[in-house]
């Protein structure tokens, strides 16, 4: 294995989250290095099988990019996972609970004469 010299190299992070458990990589690469090159070196694909890079999007310091996109000194990668539900499914759901919850108090209220419980 070739020795790469300190002025060929590059301090990166690399980030990833999931709801239970987040990983935050600190570590040396080649400079000229592309988001996918630092992610396959990461080993962060063994650690999170999960991952997949054709679905998932990635970005460097929150801004969405390609896997080809260079990397520079010091940049954050970051690999973004599936959202587990729709933003506008999770909407609807909540509304529904709440017209569901209304409708029943309304009942409830008018079982009960318009007067509280309490």
């Amino acid at each position: 294995m070739v020795s790469e010299s300190s002025d060929n190299m590059m301090t990166i992070e690399l980030a990833y989250a999931l709801l239970e458990q987040q990983s935050l990589l600190k570590f040396d690469i080649k400079q000229g290095s592309t988001v996918q090159q630092a992610i396959e070196q990461s080993g962060i694909l063994r650690q999170f099988p999960n991952i997949d890079l054709s679905q998932d999007k990635v970005g460097v310091f929150s801004k969405v990019c390609k896997l080809d996109r260079e990397l520079a000194q010091g940049d954050r990668v970051e690999i973004y996972h599936s959202l587990l539900i729709d933003p506008k499914q999770r909407r609807r759901e909540k509304a529904a609970k709440a017209k569901a919850d209304k409708e029943k108090f309304d009942k409830e209220s008018v079982e009960n004469g318009g007067k509280s419980e309490n």
